[in-house]
């Protein structure tokens, strides 16, 4: 398997297209995911992002009237959902590996599993908080900080394990991890930010992929910034098309980005969602145009597990 940072030197400066995907919900079928991404398959994506989600507790009352907190893991499979891309369609995965929810032990054997599969791009996270708490805290025994993580990948990719005292036959992962063009919101600025990202590279980060953005000053600035820190692995913008009103809120909310007044007001002028869709995708091929005459080394597309409106998007630019 070829890892991200070789597709991108072998890219000769043609810009690479990737997409991220998320597993379906527990219980439920893996046809419908497979078949949003088979349409994509025309544009020759080198790899695609499983992401990976921590579990979730729920209460439940017990027959003794008491309550009983349950973790659960809603989305599993990205493991499973990463072998199944891999045989049908011929395509690197790059799963996703989070701090939140996971021991040190519990990630070192998922990472043996992934070994074992030939996978060698992994994207590493903190993670999200657990929703009832809204503060991230470590499952015991488990990583605070995504640099940690990176450490752990770093060290097995030497052939070093948590307790082995022996030399183990090392991994060959490639290693990516999350930059905020517009700042992580726990971060009390765009300085300690840049600290935090420039710390992950330097434990062992080989690239970079962006949180989603609408306006791409963001994202050169942001670049700018990073090269002036001496951080020199590949940035890769992360991109999703607006396809709703609704999101002109929520998305703003939920990653804490920009909207641009331009695009805002032309979504607002939109009858129905399905109008906003095709504003969506007019502004995704001008915002994709305008990123590779800058020179960017990928389009990393999220679909959300929709791929009517980035199909059109890379119909558009590629």
């Amino acid at each position: 398997m070829t890892k991200v940072t070789e597709y991108i030197s072998q890219s000769n400066g043609k810009t690479l297209f990737s997409i991220e995907i998320i597993p379906p919900l527990k219980g439920q079928s893996i046809v419908q995911l497979l078949d949003s991404v088979e349409p994509l398959m025309e544009f020759k994506p080198p790899f695609v992002d499983v992401t990976y989600h921590r579990e979730e507790v729920i209460e439940k009352q017990q027959p003794n009237g008491l309550i009983q907190r349950i973790p659960i893991r809603k989305r599993p499979g990205t493991v499973g959902i990463c072998a199944r891309l891999m045989e049908r369609f011929k395509v690197d995965a790059v799963p996703h590996i989070i701090c939140g929810g996971f021991t040190r032990e519990e990630t070192e054997d998922m990472l043996i599993d992934l070994h074992y599969l030939g996978i060698n791009n992994v994207l590493v996270l903190r993670g999200d908080p657990e929703k009832s708490v809204g503060v991230f805290k470590p499952k015991e025994g488990g990583h605070c900080y995504a640099s940690e993580l990176i450490e752990q990948v770093v060290n097995m990719n030497k052939g070093i394990l948590l307790h082995e005292e022996t030399h183990a036959i090392p991994t060959n992962f490639c290693i990516g991890t999350a930059g905020y063009p517009e700042k992580h919101f726990e971060a009390v600025s765009m300085d300690t930010d840049f600290q935090y990202l420039k710390a992950k590279v330097d434990a062992g980060a080989d690239f970079i992929v962006t949180q989603m953005f609408f306006d791409n000053q963001m994202f050169f600035r942001f670049v700018e910034r990073c090269r002036a820190e001496g951080i020199t692995v590949p940035i890769i913008p992360g991109l999703k098309p607006l396809s709703t009103k609704k999101q002109l809120t929520i998305l703003p909310q939920i990653f804490h980005l920009n909207m641009p007044q331009e695009l805002v007001r032309e979504a607002e002028k939109c009858e129905d969602d399905k109008d906003v869709r095709q504003v969506g995708i007019e502004w995704g091929v001008q915002q994709c145009k305008e990123l590779m005459a800058y020179g960017v080394p990928g389009l990393h597309f999220y679909t959300m597990g929709k791929s009517d409106n980035v199909l059109k998007i890379a119909q558009g630019v590629f």
